[in-house]
């Protein structure tokens, strides 16, 4: 019997389907106890795609809507979707990021990640843990800052990405009708930088 018919005939596989979209070896591993030789197995027979170190997806899933931002959530669990990438999966930036840009403790390592290309950003204990939600993605529970610590965020690290790319996100996250002013400037006083986006607030608004 072949590999691919010997994997195929294995009730193993099944069980990979309780998994998110994106996981990890240790959940394939630990979780669903599955020996490494069968798991393996699998990855050779193309059933189980690599997507990077220690990341994988079942081949035959539903194709991944966010990969990189998935993959980076699933490599690094304690970091925050944050800057250019929470803008752009907000849609107020017309701007599409070529790294996942990641909010990550003070004082923490910032951890190894080959691919997908990511940048992180250390921020203190309150401005880390504000603002933040978790959206399903991809079957991943992935965290990230709502729309008002997002730009709030902008505007602190305007010299970073950019006062265009800010005051763009800011003018486009106006026109939304679900605005909330009290609250982008609730993170605007956590972030520091209540002063700095007052005078654009007063021109646009």
């Amino acid at each position: 019997m072949s590999i691919m018919r010997s994997v195929k005939s294995d009730k193993e596989l099944a069980r990979l389907h309780h998994l998110p979209g994106v996981f990890k070896t240790k959940d394939v591993l630990g979780k669903l106890k599955i020996h490494p030789r069968k798991f393996y197995a699998m990855v050779g027979a193309g059933l189980i795609e690599k997507i990077s170190r220690g990341t994988y997806r079942l081949a035959a899933g539903p194709a991944l809507t966010n990969p990189d931002m998935v993959t980076v959530a699933v490599r690094v669990p304690k970091g925050v979707i944050c800057l250019l990438s929470a803008l752009a999966y907000h849609g107020i930036t017309t701007q599409i990021p070529r790294e996942v840009y990641v909010a990550l403790p003070q004082g923490a390592e910032r951890p190894k990640v080959a691919y997908p290309p990511a940048r992180f950003f250390h921020f203190s204990k309150q401005a880390l843990s504000s603002g933040i939600e978790t959206r399903e993605i991809d079957g991943v529970p992935v965290k990230i800052y709502n729309p008002e610590k997002t730009l709030a965020d902008c505007f602190k690290f305007r010299n970073t990405i950019g006062l265009d790319t800010a005051m763009e996100a800011l003018k486009m996250y106006l026109r939304l009708k679900n605005r909330d002013i009290n609250k982008l400037v609730e993170y605007a006083g956590i972030c520091r930088v209540r002063n700095v986006m007052r005078p654009y607030l007063e021109s646009m608004v």
